[in-house]
């Protein structure tokens, strides 16, 4: 099972941010975190690195209901985009797969919070042109 579901799009990087954060929002998601690796990489490791953003994504409903189904699943969250350039300077929208990451977890309740949030990521990333 793979762990996260993929799209590459034909927006450059800071369109494919935007088009991901609106299509977050029409499932309830908003952005809670907003990592930018290459910044990281090159402030703390000298690094120079491609475009390669982490969104925190978390939908507050799906959210309450996970962590009252199982009170310590907050480590798993928030639910993470990422938004990398490719070497071809295309850009790749990612999401996690929330029922692959929670699997570990023996809770049949959180499972179907899982394939909730699931079924939410999905059409975000199959929703980006």
């Amino acid at each position: 099972m793979s762990y996260y579901f993929t799209k590459t799009v034909d927006d450059n990087f800071d369109q494919a941010i935007e088009k991901v954060t609106e299509e977050l929002k029409k499932e309830g998601f908003g952005i809670l975190t907003e990592i930018d690796v290459k910044e990281t990489f090159k402030k703390k490791l000298d690094i120079d690195f491609r475009k390669y953003r982490i969104l925190g994504a978390c939908n507050p409903q799906m959210a309450h209901k996970a962590i009252e189904t199982e009170s310590k699943i907050g480590t798993m969250l928030p639910c993470n985009v990422i938004v990398q350039e490719l070497e071809n300077g295309k850009v790749e929208v990612s999401a996690v797969d929330p029922v692959a990451s929670m699997q570990s977890v023996q809770n049949n309740e959180l499972g179907v919070v899982a394939t909730e949030v699931r079924q939410k990521l999905k059409k975000v990333i199959e929703n980006l042109n």
